[in-house]
């Protein structure tokens, strides 16, 4: 059976790959900061799909943390097949006023550590084949301080591997969700509804995992869930910087 390791599985998004990979019978690989967590969601997906759960206690903002999971990737005896990068937080928006060690966490959680393990999976991949789906977010093409940064360089690297490593047969996928329904806006101090984002806009976790899964699997290397995403995505690249920075202010995507 294919063996998936995702990153930032103990919630959100990661939560989900985890459920919907076991239920097709996928062995996994969960990585997370909480062991308890962890260890409870990896006893239920064994209970209910009859797959091999390995847990793998790490911060990937720690380069101890990081090292750890990159030398789980490069067990080629013990080869992974999909690599999720999932791990993330996000930030308040106004760049000046945070923190700048909370500033440079974000940018190794979102960059540094997605870049450190795919080079660890390629190693193992290439010429025997795999998938990578990196998780970044339509925020990518709308100006959005370091979150959107660093979300653009993940879509960028995500084109230019998947073009690179065809040939060895390994695709790269970035997954591009818009607002969604996950614990994600709750670990910033957000309350529903305190987004200011109109009901329409949210996207559900099965459906943005489902779609991610499926675009990987035909090998594209632009995920974009629900076609009210895709015309943003589209309208981006057409509409002036100003218009986009305005737009950008809203919300935390």
């Amino acid at each position: 059976m294919p063996t998936a390791l995702i990153t930032g599985a103990s919630a959100g998004l990661g939560r989900e790959f985890a459920r919907q990979l076991a239920a097709r019978r996928a062995d996994l690989v969960l990585v997370a900061r909480s062991a308890d967590v962890l260890d409870e969601l990896a006893e239920s997906l064994r209970h209910d799909n009859g797959v091999a759960v390995e847990t793998l206690v790490a911060d990937v903002t720690d380069e101890a943390g990081a090292r750890r999971v990159a030398e789980r990737l490069a067990d080629a005896d013990d080869p992974v097949d999909l690599l999720i990068n999932n791990a993330g937080f996000g930030l308040p928006l106004r760049f000046a006023d945070n923190d700048i060690d909370d500033e440079v966490r974000h940018l190794r959680v979102h960059v540094e550590a997605p870049m450190r393990l795919m080079h660890a999976a390629l190693g193992v991949m290439r010429g025997r084949g795999g998938r990578i789906i990196n998780v970044a977010s339509v925020a990518a093409f709308i100006p959005r301080s370091t979150y959107a940064a660093c979300k653009g360089w993940l879509v960028s690297f995500s084109a230019w591997a998947n073009a690179e490593y065809a040939r060895d047969r390994v695709s790269v996928t970035a997954l591009c969700p818009g607002f969604t329904h996950t614990s994600f806006h709750e670990r910033m101090g957000l309350a529903p509804g305190e987004e200011g984002i109109a009901g329409w806009m949210w996207l559900d976790a099965p459906r943005v995992v489902r779609e991610g899964l499926r675009d990987a699997a035909r090998g594209k290397a632009l995920s974009v869930p629900s076609w009210r995403y895709t015309l943003i995505v589209a309208a981006t690249r057409l509409l002036p910087a100003s218009l986009l920075s305005a737009v950008g202010r809203r919300g935390r995507m």
